[in-house]
């Protein structure tokens, strides 16, 4: 899921497809290592030593996951320097942000739908606020997808909705738990792909299919079962949620992003509000309301695996879903905060960002087949300033 699904998912740009693979493998391959020191430093710590174990390595596929998913608030207007001091910065504060939410406040959260893809959504949303480009338009002809793009994007779509539900029950308990969460997320994400395709259709003018929505929205039911998916959701109710988050990702698609950009100065690329953002808000007010409701009868035994403050009669269902709401706000403010203060360390003019007229294009960074346009072509500039960003 990390280096093929969220790699071929960001390849629909037309002419960023070797950036999208790369710099993904790139950056998953460096968190993959920090996330492995920050969680053992954080909350992995046995007798003074990191441990480092199965688990340990997933979990660090999470956060790996978090920093990716901000990879594409800020696809094609970032270099590989900034992405890598970003995910420097994520990284460590993703390990604080899980400490407080899972240890600290004893909030649930298998499946990432809070500590992942809310986090790692607002996050980068933050951080492409302050990267604003006003004269983004100048790009604005590769900004978009061919043929051949978005069919390699789906390849990254089909690959995330196989995995997802062993993704989001990884490290729930063995048995009876990871069973539910599994099932739970695969009827979340087959009702969360009719209501995509039903409602793509729809929302077009001329009834046609948007490719971006499937390519996308049908993920959203992965994401908004992350938190619930270990609790007795039922196969109804994850249907329900599912069907849900996929109306929301293509309403948000086809008319929130439009409004992000033009009023909030949000330039989102890949729409990761829509696909994680949002989702993942969904995702942990489910979990709270599922939390809330909980009771001995429904679960059995299985209390003390799910919720073992309830089941040891520590604390009230009731309280067990304020827990859950309170860890929701706590990772909006660490993301959005956090965003806010990476932004403004990666808008130093130090790390070699492409300037406005070469954004979305591979051959700054990469040598292209012969066939492409040459490198000087491509660096061609009209102004000074351009010509000093891109010397430097």
């Amino acid at each position: 899921m990390i280096f093929i699904g969220f790699g071929f998912l960001m390849t629909f740009l037309q002419r960023y497809g070797f950036s999208s693979v790369g710099f993904n493998f790139l950056i998953a391959a460096f968190a993959l290592q920090w996330a492995t020191l920050m969680q053992g430093f954080v909350h992995g710590m046995h007798g003074g030593k990191i441990h480092v174990g199965i688990e340990s390595m997933i979990n660090a596929d999470f956060c790996t996951g978090s920093v990716l998913i901000s990879f594409g608030a800020v696809l094609g207007k970032t270099s590989p320097v900034q992405l890598l001091v970003m995910s420097v910065i994520e990284v460590t504060l993703f390990a604080v942000n899980e400490f407080i939410v899972l240890s600290v406040l004893g909030a649930k959260d298998a499946g990432g739908s809070m500590t992942i893809h809310t986090f790692g959504a607002y996050f980068g949303l933050m951080v492409a606020r302050v990267l604003y480009r006003p004269n983004l338009d100048k790009s604005k002809h590769k900004n978009c997808s061919v043929y051949h793009s978005d069919l390699f994007a789906m390849i990254g779509t089909i690959y995330l909705w196989m995995f997802w539900p062993s993704f989001n029950s990884a490290v729930t308990a063995h048995g009876d738990d990871q069973h539910r969460t599994a099932m739970n997320t695969y009827y979340s994400l087959a009702a969360c792909t009719l209501a995509t395709y039903g409602l793509s259709a729809v929302v077009a003018h001329d009834g046609k299919l948007d490719m971006v929505h499937i390519q996308n929205a049908a993920l959203a039911g992965g994401v908004a079962v992350g938190t619930a998916g270990e609790m007795m959701l039922t196969p109804f109710g994850s249907m329900i949620v599912g069907f849900l988050a996929g109306t929301i990702s293509v309403l948000g698609f086809k008319f929130l992003s439009p409004i992000l950009e033009e009023k909030l100065k949000i330039q989102d690329t890949c729409g990761v509000h829509n696909l994680h953002g949002m989702p993942g808000v969904l995702g942990a007010i489910v979990g709270a309301v599922t939390a809330a409701l909980a009771t001995k009868d429904v679960y059995g035994d299985g209390m003390a695996d799910v919720f073992p403050d309830i089941h040891s009669g520590d604390v009230e269902a009731s309280f067990q879903g304020v827990r859950q709401a309170i860890s929701l706000a706590v990772t909006l403010g660490i993301a959005l905060l956090g965003g806010l203060i990476t932004g403004f360390i990666l808008k130093l003019p130090i790390y070699g960002a492409p300037p406005d007229t070469i954004c979305f294009e591979d051959g700054i960074y990469w040598e292209l087949p012969g066939e492409e346009g040459s490198h000087e072509e491509l660096t061609t500039v009209r102004t000074p300033d351009e010509a000093e960003k891109l010397n430097a």
